[in-house]
């Protein structure tokens, strides 16, 4: 194999595939990202034969196209992370020339020349591309915003694993839903896809781990307009204009997440601008500790009252003018929770809090089908 190419779009791909490969395994190739490259040159503008970046670790991996690069002769290399990944942010030159010679890869640059002694790429794991006609569509803006709407209440340390990643799922309506939960709160984001021919059904077992979506998330750019997703057996295929990401869903049963969204009719519902509610929350939680991380959050008679307070730091009182002005309603919750749920959000973004009293779970809703429950905590009455 012999290649010319551009160093810093190698290197933009080179960072994001190399998060897959793993820092220690009994497989070494595994530690390596394989380059392939077929004949021409990659690039918007010259359709050659693509120049991709692949790795795995057996559990999630990754195909990744890199532009920028001139083929002399076809074929494959192992290029070890830490010190491939070293070549390329630590030079200034502009371009490498990439060679096999045998078991050695040869990569020089204008100032520089280095020799690496490199894995077989014959033995490398095979990684599939996404071959299917049959998939979803949808908006790489909406995946991705799904994702960041959802991931961070999953629970990666419990015993159920399940709860480790988000479900995806198709509604009757043709919608698609995510939902994460750790128990103690619950995030669900839906949007509109399109259902290709007859793709495998999205449903009870679609468990993607959060790892993977965070990947996910990163291989997806505001120049991928749409994403096509894929089952395949026990994977889930992603692919975008860039990239392919195939990943083992989870096993385990996944909480029924519609029965812990209440379908109330008399509870009181109150409208709140992130902004100023999200400045008042991390006000309040300034004087919590990790053994007294309560707020009691306080509505009625035109404002919001928070108050925080921990022994052995102090109390806080935060008042916030709502519109509001029916009977009060006070409820505790966990300050971490509910910044979780706002940093999602914009801040001139409008929100309805329902709320029934200290004991019943607060439902905050989106009107672009975001949701978020969380459970409220004991009141300490002492």
């Amino acid at each position: 194999m012999k290649i010319t190419c551009n160093r810093e779009l190698l290197l933009q791909a080179f960072q994001t595939v190399q998060a897959v490969a793993p820092s220690r395994s009994p497989k070494p190739i595994l530690q390596s990202v394989k380059l392939e490259v077929g004949t021409g040159r990659t690039g918007e503008d010259s359709p050659g034969a693509p120049a991709t970046l692949i790795a795995t670790d057996l559990e999630v991996a990754i195909r990744h196209a890199v532009e920028g690069v001139d083929t002399e002769t076809p074929g494959a290399v192992m290029l070890p992370v830490s010190r491939f990944g070293s070549m390329l942010r630590e030079s200034s030159d502009p371009t490498f020339r990439i060679e096999t010679e045998g078991q050695k890869t040869v990569i020089r640059g204008e100032r520089s020349t280095f020799h690496l002694t490199s894995e077989n790429a014959a033995e490398f794991p095979p990684v599939a591309t996404f071959d299917g006609e049959a998939c979803y569509k949808a908006p790489a803006r909406l995946l991705k915003e799904m994702i960041r709407r959802t991931i961070f209440a999953t629970d990666n340390e419990s015993s159920r694993y399940a709860l480790g990643g988000v479900k995806f799922e198709a509604d009757d309506a043709g919608g698609l839903i995510a939902v994460g939960t750790d128990g103690r709160r619950l995030a669900r984001m839906q949007g509109p896809i399109e259902v290709v021919g007859e793709p495998s059904p999205l449903g009870e077992s679609t468990i993607v781990p959060s790892r993977s979506l965070q990947l996910i998330d990163r291989v997806l750019s505001a120049d991928d307009e749409i994403v096509r997703l894929a089952i395949r057996a026990s994977e889930l295929q992603v692919t975008s204009r860039r990239a392919t990401v195939s990943t083992r869903l989870l096993e385990g049963r996944f909480p029924k997440w519609r029965d812990v969204f209440p379908q109330r009719i008399e509870s009181v519902k109150i409208e709140l601008t992130v902004g100023p509610f999200f400045s008042a929350v991390r006000q309040a939680a300034i004087v919590t500790s990790d053994e007294s991380r309560g707020i009691d959050f306080t509505f009625g008679e035109g404002s919001l009252v928070l108050a925080g307070s921990a022994a052995e730091v102090g109390e806080s009182r935060v008042e916030l003018p709502i519109a509001y002005d029916g009977a009060p309603i006070v409820i505790t919750l966990d300050p971490r929770f509910m910044i979780d749920f706002l940093k999602t959000l914009d801040a001139e973004t409008s929100f309805t809090l329902d709320l029934v009293d200290s004991d019943a779970a607060a439902v905050a809703t989106v009107a672009d089908g975001y949701g978020y429950v969380v459970m409220p905590l004991a009141r300490d009455r002492s």
